[in-house]
């Protein structure tokens, strides 16, 4: 979690942080909190339609890669069996990215809670944080995007394993050669 900083506190408010009554927040103070917390949990939410996208795409993927393999594929099919690691190597790096980038995001807003909290007679998140020992102690608290980089990282290994089996090795070595030679 990104430390609390000046550059926060003078980005964030538009009055200077000591004119806001401290524990005693205005009605637009709350408003604002609330509707900051909304975008926080569309976040989330928008982060897990992308998980669930990408992770179903790569279930089409190793379906059509266990299609294409099988006795019933048409044998001119199976080209395609070089393709599918290829585009699936690729998605998943971007998977990796957008995963890293959510939680990149997700460290900014929680900075940016946690200063809105110094103003309110409680701060549950900024509490909620401390008990999990601020994402350091695994023992109290794993974040989820710790876990969630490694499931775009199998599948590129899983593709790369395919893509060395599959991969036309031979026909790529001679195009190279022609083409440097």
């Amino acid at each position: 979690m990104a430390q609390d900083s000046p550059q926060i506190v003078e980005s964030l408010f538009n009055v200077p942080p000591a004119e806001l009554n401290p524990g005693q927040p205005s009605d637009a103070y709350l408003e604002q909190y609330k509707l900051f917390l909304e975008h926080l949990d569309k976040l989330s939410d928008r982060r897990q339609s992308a998980n669930t996208y990408f992770l179903t795409v790569n279930t089409g993927l190793c379906a059509a890669m266990g299609f294409l393999l099988s006795r019933d594929a048409a044998p001119e099919t199976r080209c395609f069996c070089a393709v599918v690691p290829i585009a699936g190597i690729l998605m998943n790096l971007f998977w990796h990215r957008l995963v890293v980038s959510y939680r990149q995001l997700s460290t900014g807003k929680f900075a940016i809670l946690h200063e809105l909290e110094k103003h309110l007679p409680v701060a549950p998140y900024k509490a909620e944080w401390s008990v999990l020992g601020g994402g350091k102690d695994h023992s109290k608290y794993l974040p989820l995007t710790h876990i969630e980089v490694w499931i775009p990282r199998m599948f590129v290994v899983l593709y790369l394993v395919l893509a060395v089996r599959f991969l036309p090795w031979a026909t790529l070595t001679k195009w190279i050669g022609n083409c440097c030679g």
